[in-house]
């Protein structure tokens, strides 16, 4: 059980459904949270990455029109972690909001280390879809 979080978002020059369609897809996530691992693949109607863990399976939230992107990742231990992600219309742009759980027993250095990363992994999606070639 998480015992904290933080709501780290980013904002991106882009519509809203065109936000979603790329994050909801699991095979860009290499594009924009590297760190996860990759590549990403679907095998008999489920995803799954390679980590440095180990392999990892992704479900993510059906799609939907309210922008929620959650999922969980099942990792190669057999846990399974929450990640609430969503997708939330900002005029003609979207703001992106990752919410980062701290977990029991993570140390304020651990936890600070996790955010930087989504902050960067969210300023990377802002990159790739804000470029002409996303």
């Amino acid at each position: 059980m998480a015992t904290e979080s933080r709501h780290l978002s980013v904002h991106i020059d882009r519509p809203v459904v065109e936000v979603y369609a790329f994050v909801a897809d699991p095979a860009n996530l290499p594009r924009w949270a590297p760190g996860l691992g990759g590549p990403v693949v679907r095998e008999d109607g489920h995803w799954f990455v390679d980590t440095p863990q180990g392999r990892a399976r992704l479900t993510f939230a059906p799609a939907n029109d309210f922008g929620v992107l959650d999922h969980e990742v099942r990792t190669p231990s057999g846990e399974t972690v929450y990640v609430p992600l969503r997708a939330i219309v900002d005029g003609d742009a979207t703001e992106v909001v990752f919410s980062l759980r701290r977990m029991p027993g993570m140390s304020d250095a651990d936890f600070d280390r996790d955010t930087a990363l989504v902050e960067a992994d969210l300023a990377r999606l802002r990159t790739v879809l804000e470029s002409t070639d996303a």
